[in-house]
């Protein structure tokens, strides 16, 4: 399974990065949403080798997943490993310089199921597949707004 999307957001590339490296803003926002994080690694400054154990319920069944960044080239962009039981997925950020004030986020994410249940869950959001992409869509969209007022103010 594969979602993509890009937004183009009126700020520098390299407070763009920041921004996409902003770790522990992340994990406030998803402990928000009743998750549990727990930083296993705290990674160099570009966030290379952070590393991270969430845990949540969705579907009625808690979820563990173990994220890693496994690649940060300041500052265009890095990719996050994710693993669970059921599935493998990479998050891809990369971050284009438009111009001086002006950068494009591509965000790319990846999934593959390891497992029956995992393969069935994916497969029905294939079918509802454009509604899980404008979900996607949506959130890269917000997070491109927040940006952009952080850089403003």
């Amino acid at each position: 399974m594969e979602l993509t999307t890009r937004e183009d957001i009126e700020a520098p590339i390299d407070f763009v990065f920041d921004q996409v490296t902003d770790f522990a803003t992340f994990e406030r926002s998803v402990m928000r949403r009743g998750a549990d994080v727990e930083r296993l690694e705290q990674g160099d400054t570009d966030g290379l080798g952070a590393k991270w154990r969430v845990k949540f319920l969705m579907r009625g069944v808690e979820r563990k997943i173990t994220g890693h960044v496994t690649k940060a080239d300041r500052p265009h962009g890095m990719d996050i490993t994710m693993t669970s039981k059921n599935a493998d997925g990479v998050l891809h950020v990369e971050l284009v310089a438009l111009s001086r004030a002006r950068t494009r986020l591509n965000v790319r994410f990846e999934a593959v199921a390891k497992s029956i249940p995992a393969k069935l869950l994916f497969q029905s959001l294939k079918f509802a597949r454009q509604k899980t992409q404008g979900r996607f869509s949506a959130a890269v969209g917000t997070f491109a707004e927040d940006v952009e007022k952080r850089y403003r103010a």
